[in-house]
Parts: C-alpha cells; sequence; structure tokens
C-alpha cells in the first residue's frame, strides 16, 4: 500500500474514529438525560393541597395535622384503598415529603431505606447496608425509627445505632456513622428507637454512650451501666461531624423535640431517666427533671407533650405523669404529678404520644393488653374524664377535628374528640378484610406505628405491610 492510500486510511478512519466517539458520548448524555427524566416522570405528581410529613408525629412532632376535609361518610367500610406494599421486618412508620415516601425496614441481614412513590407505591430507589443485631425479648431485629428528611437528604438511624445520611433524589450515600460503636453504646432492651430530629445545621441525635468500663457489661444490666455525657449529641447535618454532646444519661425510646417557650428554642428528650432539655443551638444543659419508675426494665418512649409553656411527661410502668410549667428562666415548677405506685394514676403512656385538644389529652394508658384503655384527661389537673376499655394498645392522629385511632391488632378507628365521653364514628377492623390480591389480612398484629396523613393519604402499618388510604378526596 503507498503511503499516499494509508494517509488517507489513517483520515478515514480518525473521521470516523472522531464520529464515534461523538455519538457514543451524545448516547450517553442522552442516556444520563434519561435517566434523569424517567426518575422525574416516574414520581407522579404531588397532590394539590396539604402538606409533607418530614419526620416522626409530623412537623411538629406531636401527632397532629393541619390538613382539613375529613368525611366520616367515606369510611365504606374505610377510607378508599389506593394501595398497598409489602414491608422488611421492621416497626417504624413512613415519611412524605412530596410524592416521595421513604420506608426504613430490614430485608435478609441488611437495614434498607426504600424510596416510594408516595401516590402508587411504586419504588424509585433503594439503599441497603449489613447490620448484626439480635432483640434480647424476641421482638424483631429491625429498625423501629422512621426516616427524617430535610432539605435534599434523608437520615435514618438503625436499630444497631448506625446512622445514614442519604441523598433525596437518588438514593445515593452522602455520609454514614457507626454511632453506637463511635460513642460506646451498651444494648439497652430493645435497641435504639429514638428518632433524631434537624434543628437548623444540626441532627440532634440521642446516643447515651458509656466509658470503656462499661462495655464489659452484659446487654441488658443497665443498672451496672454508666453514662459518658452523651445523652444528647449534636452532629453538622451536612458531614456528620460532631458539634457538642450533653447529658449524662442513658438513652431510652422517646424521640427527640425542639419547641418554643417563652421565645426561646428548647430541646426536650427524655431520656431513660427523665427529661433533659438544653439549648439546641449551643447544647448548655438548662435543666433535669427525674422521671422514671424505679424498675429496671421500666422505659421511657411517649414524647413529651407541650402546651405553651407546660410539658407533660409521662411512662407506662409505675409512676405515671407529671405536669410542668417553665418560669421565665426556664426552670421546671411541678403543677400536679401522679403517686409513686399509685393503683390509679391518671395517664400512663407507654410507646404511644396522646395528643392535646382545648385543655383534654386523649390517648392510649398503659402498659399492656390486659390494662391498657383508651381515655381522655383534664390537661390543667390530671383529672380523669373517661376511659374505654378496649384492652388493646394504640396509636393516634389528629387531624381536622377528628382522632385517627390505630389499634395493635389492626382496628382504625375514627373518633370525635369530647371530653364528655368516648365517641366513635366509624370503625372498622383491617385484620378481619382480605387484601383482594393476596387473600390476607390487610394489617396483621402488631400494627405499633402511628398513622401517618399526608397530601390527603393516610398511611398505617401493620407487621408485613402498609397500605395508603385516601382520607381526604382530592
Amino acid at each position: 500500500m503507498s503511503m499516499a492510500k494509508r494517509a488517507t486510511k489513517r483520515s478515514c478512519f480518525r473521521g470516523l474514529t472522531s464520529i464515534m466517539l461523538l455519538v457514543l458520548a451524545a448516547c450517553t448524555q442522552d442516556q444520563r438525560q434519561g435517566q434523569g427524566q424517567t426518575r422525574s416522570e416516574a414520581v407522579s405528581q404531588t397532590r394539590s393541597k396539604g402538606d409533607d410529613w418530614p419526620r416522626f408525629l409530623g412537623q411538629s412532632n406531636d401527632g397532629t395535622s393541619q390538613e382539613e376535609g375529613v368525611d366520616p361518610d367515606r369510611w365504606e367500610p374505610h377510607p378508599p384503598i389506593k394501595w398497598s406494599v409489602l414491608l422488611g421486618t421492621s416497626y417504624g412508620g413512613p415519611t412524605i415529603v412530596g410524592s416521595r415516601l421513604l420506608q426504613f425496614d430490614k430485608e435478609g441481614a441488611d437495614e434498607r431505606v426504600v424510596c416510594y412513590d408516595a401516590n402508587d407505591g411504586s419504588q424509585l430507589w433503594h439503599w441497603r447496608y449489613p447490620i448484626e443485631y439480635a432483640d434480647m425479648y424476641g421482638y424483631n431485629s429491625g429498625p423501629r425509627c422512621s426516616p427524617i428528611v430535610d432539605e435534599n437528604r434523608v437520615y435514618a438511624y438503625g436499630v444497631a445505632g448506625d446512622l445514614t445520611c442519604l441523598d433525596l433524589e437518588t438514593g445515593k450515600l452522602v455520609w454514614h456513622q457507626q454511632v453506637s460503636k463511635k460513642y460506646g453504646v451498651v444494648q439497652n432492651f430493645f435497641g435504639v428507637a429514638s428518632t433524631p430530629i434537624v434543628y437548623e445545621d444540626l441532627l440532634l441525635v440521642m446516643v447515651g454512650g458509656s466509658p470503656s468500663e462499661s462495655q464489659h457489661i452484659p446487654a441488658g444490666q443497665l443498672q451496672l451501666v454508666k453514662p459518658n455525657g452523651t445523652a444528647i449529641v449534636a452532629l453538622d447535618k451536612r458531614t456528620g461531624e460532631e458539634k457538642y454532646r450533653v447529658g449524662d444519661e442513658l438513652a431510652s425510646y422517646s424521640s427527640v423535640r425542639v419547641v418554643r417557650i417563652h421565645d426561646q428554642d428548647l430541646g426536650l428528650a427524655l431520656v431513660r431517666g427523665g427529661l433533659l432539655a438544653w439549648e439546641p443551638r449551643t447544647g448548655k444543659q438548662i435543666f433535669h427533671f427525674p422521671w422514671r419508675a424505679d424498675m429496671l426494665e421500666s422505659v421511657n418512649a411517649a414524647l413529651p407533650v407541650v402546651f405553651n409553656n407546660q410539658i407533660l411527661v409521662s411512662e407506662a410502668y409505675e409512676i405515671g405523669s407529671a405536669l410542668l410549667e417553665l418560669d421565665s428562666s426556664l426552670q421546671p415548677q411541678v403543677l400536679w404529678q401522679d403517686q409513686a405506685k399509685s393503683r390509679n394514676p391518671s395517664f400512663r403512656a407507654h410507646w404511644s404520644t396522646p395528643v392535646l385538644i382545648d385543655g383534654y389529652l386523649y390517648g392510649c394508658s398503659g402498659r399492656n393488653q390486659p390494662d391498657s384503655d383508651f381515655r381522655c384527661i383534664r390537661w390543667s389537673d390530671g383529672e380523669l374524664m373517661w376511659r374505654q376499655r378496649q384492652h388493646e394498645r394504640s396509636s393516634v392522629l389528629l387531624v381536622d377535628g377528628y382522632l385517627v385511632v390505630l389499634g395493635e391488632y389492626g382496628r382504625l378507628s375514627l373518633v370525635r374528640p369530647n371530653p364528655e365521653s368516648y365517641e366513635t364514628l366509624r370503625e372498622v377492623d383491617l385484620s378481619e378484610i382480605a387484601n383482594p390480591e393476596t387473600g390476607e389480612p390487610w394489617l396483621s398484629y402488631p400494627c405499633w406505628a402511628a398513622p401517618v396523613l399526608s397530601h390527603g393519604l393516610l398511611y398505617v402499618r401493620g407487621d408485613t405491610r402498609l397500605i395508603c388510604m385516601e382520607l381526604i378526596p382530592e
């Protein structure tokens, strides 16, 4: 072959190569754009009315919703079921922002965060990582906490103390920490079950670590375990870097709150030994109010209930409830409290946080099935107004002047708040109604996650299934 022909061939080859590279680049760009478009198209439009539910117990962290339009007549026999999905092992409820629903569970040996389309239940992405956890009392080994969404990030706090930050749009990992390992947490009775909260640029996390001398103590012997000043640890929400620690206490199962009292932000956490209050920006402790039954296996799990400058703390084991009033320096004074070991405490909140309506507190009281009921007490003095002896534990959501109550066996009730008597408007047992696709009950025990409402859609879950119902029509 002549030099001229070789040069011509090389020139043609280079030209074809350039064209191929350009085409490949264009195809790659199209694929990337197509993936983005597909993901965008896969997420349906957010319903026009209603609010997000970006954290445990909603935007105000108290189990109340500001949405309106609940119609009892739509319960025939229950609000229309839009969709359902099978869940992995877990106890926590979903979190919803826009048309994205985040659920935290365990599949096989992995904890996972799954993002669904909130309107139809289609899966958008998932992220998973392996954990090792065995429950001491035979409860399931899945996560107990709900995801938290802030801006474009999702935070998930696992049962073994792994804390993960993910990108909301893609599910890609932003940062991950083995919190329990880092701070020396000795496993308590039921693993990690306190959902953190975002405050400004901080993620406030209940940790409850211990010094090295406590690390050899077998799990569950908490009477021998010492704290190391990490009841609450504040992390930079973007990087996971520690900013401060506060509280010389072990962890509980009650989630973290930030409230505003006397024009000041106040962090609140009902830790193992009582109510811890601190400045959420600086970590300065304001007060600690002891509140826990004097027995090894007693726990604090419900969140503090706040109204103006008053805080109610409640537990289910022996001592019941106390109502505190904070003065201008944010120091607590007891307005009333149940007597220790009283046979008739006013209210005993276990893991379900009650709601306050017009001066009356409504919710489930009692530790276990034989002694649990649904009741109403007067906020100002703890006077019992009535009790409904249903003998099952339940969770409650307040919306549009109604209480949506979910019993642990799957009974869903619409209740009108009334301090004079228990007034049920509608009721259906979802454990007795079969899913037409599977023939199995819609819900099965235990239904321990509180009902969630976002953009008119009600989400309730049982042991293995999450169902979406249209509580408020579009």
